[in-house]
């Protein structure tokens, strides 16, 4: 699956997609708390969240060609050129986990935001999801510390641990995906 696999802006036609991701519950807190009733609730998240402008870039993770089956997302947002930072996150289907897809997303996406003059990456797990931990540190990104009881679900708080990479450190040992441009 990862062979081919590539990064791609978001279209509101994958909204059946992010519908039937956002029924896994842990994925469900990805979308910070919105809620998919149906497709077009789906696509409207899409249009106005994963969107691709000067503040944010958001790529679907598809599972071959452009045109294959979504299986997650990558998104570099919070875009601040003034300082040269953005916020970095990414999630993918259950399905597609466990194969060195999300680092090879996550790589493709930093490269992208470093190539465009960003200086600084940030991103955030919680500390109880080791396999996210294992992504952004295979990425190349540094922990650099512990927030504690940052994010809240329901009534309980989650301690996140904090990453960020630099343009100027040594970039990982990890091929990137393959990056399909939105046309202009």
């Amino acid at each position: 699956m990862t062979s081919a696999a590539v990064l791609r802006p978001w279209r509101t036609s994958d909204a059946p997609v992010l519908l039937e991701a956002s029924g896994d519950p842990v994925l469900a807190r990805q979308f910070g708390g919105a809620r998919f009733d149906d497709e077009d609730a789906a696509a409207a998240f899409i249009a106005t969240t994963y969107r691709f402008d000067e503040h944010a870039r958001n790529w679907a993770v598809t599972a071959g060609d452009g045109d294959a089956q979504v299986v997650g997302s990558v998104g570099v947002t919070a875009i601040e050129c003034a300082h040269g930072t953005a916020w970095v996150s990414y999630w993918l289907v259950p399905a597609a986990r466990g194969r060195g897809l999300a680092t090879r997303a996550l790589v493709a996406a930093a490269d992208d935001a470093f190539a465009l003059g960003l200086h600084r990456l940030e991103l955030g797990h919680r500390t109880n999801n080791p396999a996210s931990c294992a992504v952004a540190t295979r990425a190349g990104f540094r922990a650099e510390g512990i927030e504690r009881e940052k994010l809240r679900y329901g009534d309980e708080r989650f301690d996140v641990e904090t990453h960020a990479r630099l343009a100027t450190d040594p970039g990982p040992d990890v091929r990137p995906l393959t990056i399909v441009r939105p046309a202009p």
